[in-house]
């Protein structure tokens, strides 16, 4: 896809450091071969070196020689990794003992890694479900300065390239909080804008969707997009941001200029910020689906450093490209 292959020539301008904590899970060695081979990333893989090397071996990857390895069983940082741990955590209980026991496990290792500066960023989930590998990147990377929630967002390649930015959007939240606030909902709409602009180079047009557009109902839950709508605009004066509005209103032209004229964002919306979770997990599969559009992500938003996750089901190609994307995050998150 040519997006994907944007993304990696990005990667490639200024390489980053991304831990792989999965690392003798068959589809992530082989991707962290690729990874290398291409030159996308510096990688960190986390796990028994030996056993590493034997799947290298058996699967015949010329690249892994190239990678870092971290032995979490025999790990010559464990005791400085473990004074950090205790410094954040230690008013939720967390002792020098229980620290070094959390090391052994490569997920804590991983988001450990990420918070000291010896790794730019995270991906797993291969092997690992999404609240194991999101637990220890909450305690320890934590949320970016003034996010209090971090959500998902998909990058929509749509064929029809007469919506978003010739068929580019961005759909958001649909991977991670159920039911945000006006609040939340506010800070996913920045978070969405800003990756928009970070990953995907695109300038965003962000619609805060709703069933109704511009008062033509009344009902709490559009008093939540209106509200989310200022705390928006509040929170970065620099988006364009406009709702509430409809789903026909935000991306159809004519449907835009009737319901409501003079918005900078209706019939031309390239991101789009839906309620609730279901409502975004809906839309983006059924765009997917229905529209044959490819969908890339989640991309996690609003972490401190970048932590992707991936699906239990994902192909080696989708491994590479989320290192790519968590790359480029960490570029964006590093001032470039």
């Amino acid at each position: 896809m040519e997006f994907i292959e944007t993304i990696k020539a990005k990667a490639r301008e200024d390489l980053r450091t991304i831990v792989l904590p999965e690392g003798t899970e068959q589809r992530t060695i082989k991707a962290a071969d690729r990874i290398i081979g291409e030159g996308l990333a510096r990688i960190i893989l986390i796990g028994n070196p030996e056993e590493i090397h034997h799947l290298a071996s058996e699967y015949y990857l010329e690249n892994i020689s190239k990678a870092e390895i971290i032995d979490p069983g025999n790990n010559p940082k464990a005791d400085a990794y473990a004074d950090l741990m205790v410094s954040l955590r230690s008013s939720k209980g967390v002792t020098r003992e229980i620290a070094l026991e959390l090391l052994k496990n490569p997920l804590y290792l991983a988001a450990v890694m990420v918070k000291a500066g010896d790794a730019d960023g995270e991906v797993a989930g291969a092997g690992n479900a999404t609240g194991d590998v999101l637990r220890p990147a909450l305690q320890y990377v934590k949320t970016a300065p003034g996010v209090s929630v971090i959500s998902g967002t998909f990058i929509m390649d749509i064929p029809d390239t007469m919506f978003g930015d010739h068929g580019m959007m961005l759909f958001a939240d649909c991977a991670v909080h159920p039911n945000p606030s006006a609040t939340e909902l506010a800070e996913i709409a920045v978070s969405t804008g800003r990756t928009a602009r970070a990953i995907v180079g695109m300038e965003p047009r962000i619609a805060m969707l709703s069933f109704s557009t511009k008062g033509s109902a009344k009902h709490e839950m559009v008093d939540k997009v209106v509200g989310a709508t200022r705390l928006a605009r509040e929170m970065d004066p620099t988006l364009q941001i406009d709702g509430e509005l409809q789903a026909d209103a935000a991306i159809v032209p004519g449907i835009g200029a009737s319901k409501a004229p003079g918005s900078p964002i209706a019939g031309k919306a390239n991101v789009l910020v839906f309620p609730t979770l279901e409502v975004g997990n809906i839309a983006y599969k059924l765009v997917q689906r229905m529209a044959k559009a490819t969908a890339v992500g989640p991309i996690l938003q609003g972490m401190a450093a970048p932590v992707n996750d991936l699906s239990r089901g994902c192909s080696i190609d989708d491994i590479v490209g989320l290192v790519a994307i968590t790359a480029c995050q960490a570029q964006a998150s590093a001032g470039k």
